[in-house]
């Protein structure tokens, strides 16, 4: 059975060099992720980490989303 999925040329690359370096291709990683999550009945990534990535990357691209110029500046404005 043949799956499609979209991802970026640079990140299968890397990916595809990864798992070549294990013997394992790209195909046999994937089917090795799913049946991972199939068998242990649940994902190996914490779905905590990937929904805070989400909101994360959602602030990124927010126009008016309060931003900081450095390290310092935020420091402060936690604090505050």
């Amino acid at each position: 059975m043949t799956l499609s999925i979209d991802i970026s040329a640079e990140l299968k690359e890397r990916a595809e060099d990864y798992y070549k370096s294990f013997g394992i291709s790209l195909s046999d990683a994937v089917t090795m992720l799913l049946a991972d999550s199939i068998i242990n009945n649940k994902t190996p990534y914490n779905v905590e980490t990937i929904a805070a990535i989400k909101e994360g990357r959602k602030i990124a691209k927010d126009k008016k989303a309060k931003t900081y110029r450095d390290m310092d500046s935020l420091w402060g404005a936690l604090q505050a």
